[in-house]
């Protein structure tokens, strides 16, 4: 099984992470896609030889179109030496306009791979009715959707008829990462409690949110931030950081190697977003939510979102009822030991294929396109005898 896999951030780690899953279900990958980083090289000596199709840059939406453009003028110079894939899957939009293309060349059936829904596609504006309506174009030639969360399903995909096609629900469960060294114990339970906010920082809100409620608690509650902050969305990240009494940044991590070290040395998963609230941000169901889970670290997530209905339907986590420090500080007043350890056992006891996918699983993730591949074969060879 071939798979041709393209994608918009070769330095993403979750690229790496679905990289590994194909290979360990059997599939032969090829990885071509655009890089955010001007220096890819850790990242991609990571997840193998890939084929880069040039730099775009976060946020910049409409230079990713021109680039995505550029790429399309010399994609049969590009992929001139690799064999004829069994499939192709896209990750985002703009990716799946490149496999169209690819895919016509060759015959080859399309998967579209979507895992968050960019707030252009949601405007009310022609602006967002045209994207849609180019989105829904390119999904035409679709076999299958795959997506993290069923509240993409609910409520991007049906409503707005942008593909008809079925869905494979592939969550942001860990793959790979080390196991926890002793899940039962009880963790040690000395204040300061320590917040972990890990991975994609990107929100600002959050960020004012979490200083304003670590100085009204004086020292009772610390915040590590570690991962990738998007400049973005900060005007001055590192100069906010050092200014809180009660915040550190402790870099950039490795994922999956790093993620037992950084949970283990927390309390509490901060696992809400405001970045696209009411949209995308109250959809997906982030990476830290299993990751958290799978080290039985207590997630903290905001009412009313697909996050809170995941917890509330396992009985698990801290659901905080309105997205303020001082109903966070109302929360953390009521906490001891005693909730606590009930809080992180409801997590350790649930089992951790909840939290992680296994071999066996990526095995069925990929005879699953093995599946769409015959498909497609013996559809061309009837038009062919045809």
């Amino acid at each position: 099984m071939h798979i041709l896999y393209l994608v918009h951030d070769l330095c993403d780690p979750a690229v790496n992470r679905r990289v590994k899953m194909l290979r360990a279900g059997g599939a032969t990958v090829t990885l071509a896609g655009f890089s955010r980083s001007n220096d890819p090289g850790q990242e991609l000596e990571r997840t193998g030889a890939a084929i880069n199709l040039g730099l775009t840059r976060n946020g910049d939406f409409g230079q990713r179109m021109i680039a995505v453009a550029k790429a399309m003028l010399s994609l049969g110079r590009t992929f001139r030496h690799i064999e004829r894939p069994d499939l192709i899957l896209a990750r985002n939009l703009e990716m799946l306009a490149l496999a169209n293309r690819v895919s016509r060349t060759w015959k080859t059936p399309l998967a579209y791979e979507s895992l968050d829904i960019h707030r252009l596609l949601l405007r009310k504006d022609p602006v967002g009715a045209m994207l849609r309506g180019v989105e829904r174009l390119l999904a035409n030639q679709v076999r299958f959707l795959v997506t993290s969360s069923p509240a993409f399903v609910k409520n991007y995909f049906k409503p707005y008829r942008i593909i008809d096609a079925p869905v494979i629900l592939i969550e942001n469960k860990v793959y790979g990462a080390p196991a926890s060294q002793s899940p039962e114990m009880v963790r040690r339970l000395s204040k300061p409690w320590q917040i972990g906010w890990f991975g994609a920082l990107r929100c600002r809100r959050s960020l004012e949110m979490l200083a304003s409620f670590t100085r009204e608690m004086d020292g009772e509650v610390e915040v590590v931030l570690r991962g990738r902050p998007s400049l973005n969305e900060f005007s001055d990240f590192e100069g906010f950081v050092k200014n809180e009494p009660f915040i550190r940044f402790c870099g950039p991590y490795r994922n999956p190697e790093d993620l037992r070290g950084i949970y283990e040395a927390v309390d509490f998963a901060w696992t809400i977003d405001f970045f696209e609230a009411g949209q995308n941000s109250d959809w997906l169901l982030p990476n830290r939510l299993y990751e958290s889970c799978l080290y039985g670290v207590v997630p903290i997530a905001l009412t009313g979102t697909q996050t809170a209905s995941y917890l509330q339907q396992r009985n698990m986590g801290l659901i905080l009822d309105d997205a303020t420090p001082e109903a966070l500080s109302a929360m953390f007043s009521y906490l001891d030991q005693a909730i606590y350890t009930e809080a992180r056992t409801r997590i350790v006891l649930q089992p951790k294929n909840s939290w992680q996918y296994s071999s066996t699983d990526c095995v069925e993730f990929v005879e699953q396109f093995r599946q769409l591949a015959m498909q497609n074969q013996t559809h061309v060879f009837s038009q062919q005898i045809a």
